[in-house]
């Protein structure tokens, strides 16, 4: 589906939350990493995140964060667009290639989500509507960690129990950066056990792919997550989606915020029904 500005333009006038009355709190530098940083000063630098949350609200849903940065730059941010929503979102850091390699910046995906999971009630959010998103290298981690089910299950969490996936042109093929290390050039498509494609299964949470105007992407990365769909529908997945921005390139985050917040909010209200 290829939706172009002004139909986002009414998504964002239509699916804006009213948030009055609703106070708002941030907990910053939050290490997710229980044990184990101390003697690793990298790690310890890293390995935080930012909790943007409701303080007069109960049960919200929360949306991890993850930055792009082609896992070798960024930082940890909570995205302006996704405040006020009456939702909470963790803005999480990460280390970074060639200090670590790229498993290793998987795994700390897969902490910080855990991390979510074990503490998001104590802040007054509902552990069954997390959800998981982020821009490109942001967006590569999140898809990794939740249809991959061996990291949370280091936690012992099912990785079934997210209630989303929303990632923004996110690498759907081994990252590149991945590929780098191994001497493997940009253009040379892989997929193995570090590319989200070779972990399609039909049980997995909803999948909402974004991306922008094939035209105007990254390196062929509309293609690889029409790819990604048709194979999760293949698989017998029920819910995968994919919308192609039309008229935006990589940098595409604008106009799909309001597609998160509303996948978001219908996810929600599913869920919530579904437990009554």
């Amino acid at each position: 589906m290829k939706c172009y500005f002004f139909v986002l333009y009414l998504l964002l006038l239509t699916f804006s939350v009213d948030a009055q009355g609703i106070r708002y709190n941030t907990k910053t530098n939050i290490s997710y990493y229980e044990e184990g940083t101390q003697s690793d000063n990298y790690k310890k630098e890293r390995c935080t995140l930012d909790l943007y949350f409701p303080e007069n609200k109960r049960d919200f849903a929360t949306v991890v964060w993850f930055h792009g940065g082609g896992l070798t730059g960024g930082e940890k941010e909570i995205p302006q667009a996704l405040k006020d929503q009456g939702i909470a979102v963790v803005g999480v850091s990460y280390r970074l290639s060639p200090k670590v390699k790229g498993i290793d910046v998987i795994e700390d995906a897969a902490a910080a989500t855990a991390w979510v999971f074990k503490h998001i009630k104590e802040f007054g959010g509902n552990e069954k509507l997390i959800f998981v998103s982020g821009h490109s290298a942001g967006g590569y981690l999140g898809m990794m960690l939740t249809l991959n089910k061996a990291y949370l299950n280091k936690y012992n969490i099912d990785a079934n129990q997210v209630a989303g996936i929303v990632p923004f042109s996110g690498h759907t093929i081994t990252h590149f950066t991945i590929r780098q290390e191994r001497g493997i050039r940009d253009v040379q498509a892989v997929v193995d056990e570090y590319a989200p494609l070779f972990y399609v299964r039909a049980d997995a949470p909803p999948l909402l792919l974004i991306t922008g105007d094939r035209e105007l992407e990254l390196l062929g990365r509309y293609e690889e997550n029409a790819y990604m769909a048709r194979m999760m529908k293949l698989a017998g997945h029920k819910e995968t989606s994919l919308i192609e921005l039309g008229g935006y390139g990589h940098n595409m985050t604008f106009p799909a915020f309001p597609l998160l917040i509303k996948e978001i909010n219908n996810r929600t209200k599913e869920i919530t029904q579904s437990l009554k």
